[in-house]
């Protein structure tokens, strides 16, 4: 076979295992992926329990860098410490080890079946969720698949002489083979792959035992590279999991390259076969890993906090409540308080979107538009940061007018981050159409438009006020400016038909625009007056029903006239 040909084949079949093994973590993320947050979100303890947790995860989903970046994003909304994290990430390094044991072993006849059975569940599955299963079984089909494509057109280059030449200063220098292989797993964002690779090439005599020990070691490092990668542009606590997880790997890797000669007889007794010990290698690694760095996790997060210190500035990743002070969760009232302060800073960022897209519809002004959309994340990040801190509040025992509180102040701030997502996703991207088609509001639909704007601007200072000092006779004009908003809406839409049956141009080519604004500042004010129900309703001032009563008996008709008359005659 010539040599293109052989080396086409052995790349196809690890384009191949690269592929399979994202169907797999694909298939598991979706058909279980809420189940597996819930599962580590639990995992906050102790050190120990954290580590069995990614253990877990990891083995699920075939990839300790998948549970990094869960490990990552807890860590970023404060539900995991940095020392619990680096536990995870020991415990997942080993999990992502345990996928190479199986496939250690011959299971290659396996591949027919999994890929049947999955390819019926993905075509026929009676759910989303079988179908997402289906997925996971035909890329673990297709993992074995590889591998036997791998091993079969590897043979040849057993008695390649070229091949020798390339191997035999890899053999002699471990320091290279271990960097090439880190560089080759950065590059193919897989260390199960790549580990895999080389159990194949060792199988077949291509890569020695004892390089293949140091490739392993090269391709745990380049494992830990990919997820530091990924959060290279987030914020100070995106880069320390992943940063000290490198660390782990790249110390133990450096300690144990000289060791290898040494350990060789060791794992040579757990297994004969060359496949099997560079699994095997490849387990006990991670494994002196998980036992020697597990009780120094606290004393390397706190190095890498002060290696890494939070900013006070930054891109939207660093932003960061003012108020939120955990040292008074205990306290309830005082927590109370702070999320109430928390959620007016919130108010006004949202309060800051909604003055303004007005004045993008009135200049057009690109900049403006996405310095707004940009406001919006902080508005997420708030939204999260303060519903988090009330849950870890509402822990405590907490009496009836504080337990109403907190509800009342979620509830507040949820209507609020919906405020933010219309003015985002709706009114500036109408806003971004009009620039983009250099449309031109009508006079007097303009003015319409602004009247509106204004009274919801009014409608925001109102709720803010009512969620602050709960005054009743506030909360009832706010209502009663919900009547008027909700007349006006409607006298707008019909004056702005009578443009278009008169046939005025401008109200023509804006028509779509501008009942959606109508439309969008209704909904807003919507969401504004909902602060003033639950104080009006603990008061029994609503109504449960905005429906007239029925007659007592709704099967019979109103009397007419002439029954009346017949009465009285």
């Amino acid at each position: 076979m010539p040599g293109h040909v052989l080396l086409l084949n052995i790349a196809g079949g690890v384009a191949l295992l690269l592929w399979a093994t994202r169907m797999v973590r694909t298939g598991v993320m979706r058909a279980y992926g809420s189940d597996l947050r819930h599962f580590l979100g639990r995992s906050t303890r102790n050190r120990v329990s954290a580590c069995v947790m990614g253990l877990g995860v990891a083995t699920v989903l075939q990839s300790s860098t998948a549970t990094a970046l869960l490990a990552v994003s807890f860590a970023g909304r404060g539900l995991v410490g940095i020392g619990a994290s680096l536990a995870i990430m020991l415990g997942a390094d080993v999990g992502s080890t345990l996928v190479v044991q199986v496939l250690s072993f011959d299971i290659s006849w396996l591949s027919p079946a999994l890929i049947l059975i999955g390819v019926v569940s993905f075509l026929a599955g009676p759910s989303a969720q079988w179908r997402h299963v289906g997925r996971m079984l035909i890329g673990l089909g297709l993992m074995l698949l590889a591998l036997t494509l791998v091993v079969g057109a590897s043979q040849p280059l057993r008695e390649s002489t070229t091949l020798q030449y390339v191997m035999r200063p890899l053999a002699s220098d471990p320091i290279l083979a271990l960097l090439l292989a880190a560089v080759i797993t950065w590059v193919a964002h897989s260390s199960v792959a790549i580990v895999l690779l080389i159990m194949s090439l060792t199988v077949v005599g291509v890569v020695p035992l004892t390089l293949g020990f140091a490739l392993v070691l090269g391709a745990n490092v380049g494992s830990g590279i990919i997820p530091l990668a990924l959060t290279a542009s987030g914020g100070a606590m995106a880069r320390r999991i992943p940063l000290g997880n490198l660390l782990f790997r790249g110390l133990g890797a450096i300690l144990m390259l000289p060791l290898i000669d040494w350990v060789a007889p060791y794992v040579a007794m757990l297994g004969s076969e060359p496949g099997r010990q560079i699994a095997n290698f490849h387990t006990a690694f991670n494994l002196a890993l998980a036992l020697v760095f597990l009780p120094l996790t606290s004393v390397v997060g706190e190095a890498l906090v002060k290696f890494l210190p939070d900013t006070g500035g930054g891109s939207g990743s660093e932003i960061k409540p003012r108020y939120l002070d955990p040292n008074v969760i205990d306290t309830p009232t005082v927590a109370i308080a702070c999320a109430t302060r928390e959620v007016l800073r919130m108010a006004d960022t949202v309060e800051t979107m909604l003055r303004g897209v007005i004045e993008v519809f009135r200049s057009d002004d690109s900049k403006l538009l996405e310095t707004l959309s940009d406001m919006d994340d902080e508005v997420d990040k708030l939204h999260e940061s303060i519903k988090l801190y009330l849950t870890r509040v509402t822990r405590n025992a907490l009496n009836d007018d504080d337990s109403r509180r907190c509800v009342d102040i979620i509830s507040f701030t949820t209507n609020l981050e919906h405020i933010g997502d219309i003015v985002d996703k709706n009114l500036l991207d109408l806003a971004q159409k009009k620039i983009r088609n250099k449309l031109t509001f009508s006079e007097q639909g303009w003015q319409e438009l602004t009247a509106m704007h204004a009274r919801a601007l009014h409608q925001m200072q109102l709720a803010m006020s009512v969620f602050v000092s709960h005054d009743i006779e506030t909360a009832r004009q706010l209502l009663k400016e919900k009547e008027k908003f909700r007349e006006l809406e409607m006298q707008g839409s019909q004056q702005h038909f009578a443009r278009l049956r008169s046939g005025r141009i401008e109200s023509i080519e804006t028509s779509a625009l501008h009942l959606d604004i109508l439309r969008d500042l209704k909904r807003i004010n919507s969401h504004l007056t909902s602060v003033a129900y639950p104080i009006l309703d603990a008061l029994g001032e609503l109504r449960h029903s905005r429906l007239k009563d029925a007659p007592k008996d709704a099967s019979a008709t109103p009397p007419t006239k002439a029954d009346e008359a017949a009465a009285k005659g």
